[in-house]
């Protein structure tokens, strides 16, 4: 149905649509560039397994913050590994990639992240190499990491705006339940209309 036809069935049940606002802070570490390079000017993704992608964001318990890290297969948007932790450091990321890499080969994965102090780290460079993945890194800025920025904000839009998680426990839950829906339920435009599981499964 039209965008409009949407609008006036929202209206006429009350609804209003969800955004939120994305920042992204510019830091000068350009000399980072030849050391991690972008490995995805001109590569087309074809299957899985092919490019992981990362990001990370805060998300707020009581008064405090907490960090969520992720890990997407780029070609299905598949979420294959997530953790969330206080303090943002590498371990949040090398913890995240653990996860993904228990269930999938990395042997010749690239990864694929923004030019953050966790990922642009020895730890994580370390933990990439000894997996066998190689590194790639943002280079124009928001945007240049699209898959995972869109993640969380769908995220944030459909479940952590205008909630308020009293503990860890209850936001961990609700990440829990959340990434399963993202992975086994939730259709995607650019899937074909299906959620990434089916869309693998398909693909296979």
């Amino acid at each position: 149905m039209s965008r409009r036809r949407v609008a006036q069935l929202m209206h006429d049940a009350g609804l209003r649509g969800r955004a939120v606002l994305g920042y992204r802070a510019k830091v000068k570490i350009y000399h980072l560039y030849a050391r991690h390079p972008k490995r995805l000017w001109s590569m087309k993704v074809t299957r899985v397994n092919q490019v992981w992608v990362g990001d990370i964001t805060f998300l707020r318990v009581a008064n405090e913050w907490r960090y969520l890290a992720i890990v997407m297969d780029q070609y299905s948007r598949r979420i294959l590994g997530w953790t969330l932790t206080r303090r943002r450091t590498s371990a949040v990321v090398c913890r995240a990639l653990d996860k993904a890499a228990a269930h999938r080969p990395t042997r010749g994965v690239i990864f694929h992240s923004d030019r953050g102090s966790e990922y642009m780290g020895a730890p994580f460079g370390d933990r990439l190499a000894a997996l066998g993945i190689a590194q790639s890194a943002n280079v124009r800025g928001p945007g240049d990491n699209a898959h995972a920025e869109s993640f969380f904000h769908s995220l944030k839009a459909e479940l952590t705006r205008g909630v308020h998680f009293p503990t860890d426990r209850h936001l961990r839950g609700q990440l829990q339940r959340y990434m399963h829906y993202y992975n086994t339920t939730r259709i995607h435009s650019a899937l074909r209309y299906l959620s990434p599981i089916a869309f693998e499964c398909r693909a296979a």
